[in-house]
């Protein structure tokens, strides 16, 4: 079974073109995609409340990819609003729990920086998250090239697979250090992530002046390009039972025109996207 979503629902310009409200616009993307990740969840951790409403919004089979919030994966800067580590699990795991209760959580997605790097102080740190999460589905993402060296990737999957994480697999801009390979292995054999970030390479590691999502996944697929992962894909289906796909290239509005395409390419019905609106004619 393979899954086809997007990063966020709320800026699909091409889903919304009839001016769907805001509050209506994750009906709105259920009608086109059966799992969406939740982007939200990273940068502070999502009251309850939050969580039911989209439960109940979803349709039954619909599935959440929810990303770990930035304490849990060491991205937070500046003082953390948690007194302990243990009270900022907890409190994740308990904003969580409508949508494991309504069996629509597929996994948590937990994305390292680019900065962490293989060594055994870190592979310490992802075996205590793991057992912070107890029987909570997790997924593991990597940013930086060295847990998939020659020297360390086939050890890198072992680990995955033994301790439980569903793989991440990643279509980014091959940039050393601070991104990965795309290393086609699933290491559960229930679940696999795949995110396409896209391959703008320049914009994965400027420092721009504006808000760097605006750069960074400022990307638009291919056919070509996509057709190769039609193939790679059915190759990620023979060791899961499931492929979770997520389209992040969205800095420019590409990603669900690109995931919609996919779909196409895949044999996955979808609904037409709504007409766009009229353009205004000028004096001038």
């Amino acid at each position: 079974m393979i899954r086809i979503g997007l990063a966020g629902w709320g800026d699909h310009r091409d889903l919304y073109a009839d001016g769907t409200p805001a509050q209506d616009r994750l009906q709105r993307y259920g009608r086109y995609f059966s799992t969406v990740e939740v982007d939200s969840s990273f940068y502070a951790v999502q009251s309850e409340r939050n969580y039911a409403k989209w439960a109940e919004e979803t349709p039954v089979d619909f599935a959440f990819v929810v990303k770990a919030y930035q304490g849990m994966t060491g991205h937070l800067r500046g003082k953390n609003p948690f007194d302990s580590t243990d009270a900022m699990f907890r409190a994740f795991l308990d904003s969580i729990r409508p949508v494991r209760e309504a069996g629509k959580l597929k996994t948590v997605l937990f994305q390292y920086p680019p900065w962490f790097d293989c060594t055994r102080d870190n592979v310490a740190v992802l075996r205590e998250a793991k057992e912070r999460m107890g029987d909570v589905p997790v997924a593991l993402e990597f940013r930086h090239q060295t847990w998939f060296n020659p020297a360390f990737r086939d050890k890198t999957l072992a680990f995955l697979e033994a301790e439980g994480w569903m793989h991440s697999v990643c279509d980014e801009p091959q940039v050393a250090p601070g991104s990965v390979p795309t290393v086609l292995k699933a290491t559960h054999p229930g679940v696999t992530i795949v995110r396409f970030h896209g391959r703008n390479a320049d914009g994965w590691t400027k420092q721009p002046d504006r808000d760097w999502r605006e750069v960074r996944y400022l990307y638009r697929y291919s056919e070509a390009e996509l057709a190769e992962w039609v193939g790679h894909l059915r190759l990620l289906e023979q060791g899961s039972v499931e492929v979770c796909v997520i389209f992040n290239n969205n800095s420019g509005g590409d990603a669900a025109k690109n995931a919609l395409q996919f779909m196409d390419m895949l044999g996955l019905p979808h609904p037409d996207l709504p007409p766009p609106p009229p353009e205004q004619l000028g004096l001038f």
